[in-house]
């Protein structure tokens, strides 16, 4: 098995999840408590119990999707401490549980830095009207060309039919038509809080690269594939530079898959809730064999 590690990104998330690996694992338990202690205030109890109002506000989802994954993850190398990863890649906020997983900084530094960028994030939207759309089965440069005469962003670019769209909610509206026009369907207005990954986040990412420029981080030691550039950084400083620039850069998504697949992975194993990135991977690649870590039930039923 050569096992590349992906991590789940905003949206996936559950009130509940990962309460079965607290009370079964002695490691993920201890991340929780981490989380916890590093916050100064008990994240653990909003994961647990929720509200589901409370858990979704992004100051309180980034930092608990990454607890989650980094607790799940934490159980499975207790569990199979034989398995590394090859290569770690994480979708949007989940790029910071890769980094993690990867070595390039400790999960309270990861920690501390997803609180800054959720709170400048949450932040950007209040001071935007902003919204984002799924386009499914469309044609990628009809899709582009739109966004462009829409003045609106490509915020993801998921999987072969999956790309989703960005920007303020009237010029959204009015690209959501004008793909219709040109015969795409399947064109779903999200239910989200602002436009992520498209231009109106540039503040939040100006703001990070503040906390970035200060905070301790090294380069991985196992190749993390950035959302912003499909590739493995060549230093800190682009790193970082990644990183600011994701907020307001479009995910790519689909290029990190077929990076770590075409660099010799056989197998992809998705940390944190759900299991989107296992579905984008079976429109992708899909001989290629996956796994969820999110429960004690798939921690169980994980074959070496």
């Amino acid at each position: 098995m050569k096992a590349f590690f992906v991590f789940s990104g905003q949206g996936a998330q559950t009130v509940g999840m990962g309460k079965c690996l607290f009370e079964s694992s002695p490691a993920a338990k201890a991340v929780f408590e981490e989380a916890d202690a590093v916050l100064g205030r008990k994240l653990s109890d909003v994961i647990f119990n929720g509200p589901d109002a409370d858990l979704t506000v992004s100051t309180n989802c980034q930092p608990a999707i990454y607890t989650m994954s980094c607790a799940a993850l934490a159980a499975f190398q207790e569990k199979f401490p034989q398995i590394a990863p090859a290569a770690c890649a994480g979708l949007s906020l989940g790029e910071y549980a890769a980094l993690y997983a990867g070595k390039a900084f400790s999960f309270a530094d990861g920690l501390k830095l997803l609180q800054i960028r959720a709170g400048l994030m949450d932040k950007a939207c209040k001071e935007s009207s902003g919204g984002m759309a799924s386009v499914l089965g469309g044609d990628r440069a009809v899709i582009e060309e739109v966004c462009k005469e829409c003045d609106i962003d490509v915020a993801n670019y998921n999987n072969p039919g999956q790309i989703v769209i960005s920007g303020e909610k009237e010029k959204l509206a009015a690209a959501v038509e004008a793909l219709k026009g040109r015969g795409m369907r399947k064109v779903i207005v999200l239910n989200v809080a602002g436009a992520f990954h498209s231009r109106l986040m540039a503040s939040a990412g100006e703001g990070l690269k503040d906390a970035l420029n200060t905070a301790p981080v090294n380069l991985p030691e196992i190749p993390v594939y950035h959302n912003f550039t499909a590739a493995v950084a060549g230093s800190v400083d682009e790193l970082k530079a990644n990183l600011a620039a994701q907020v307001a850069g479009s995910v790519r998504w689909e290029e990190c898959v077929r990076a770590m697949a075409a660099s010799g992975c056989d197998t992809m194993i998705e940390f944190g809730p759900g299991n989107v990135l296992t579905g984008l991977m079976r429109r992708t690649i899909p001989e290629m064999k996956c796994f969820n870590i999110n429960s004690a039930e798939t921690l169980a039923a994980f074959e070496a």
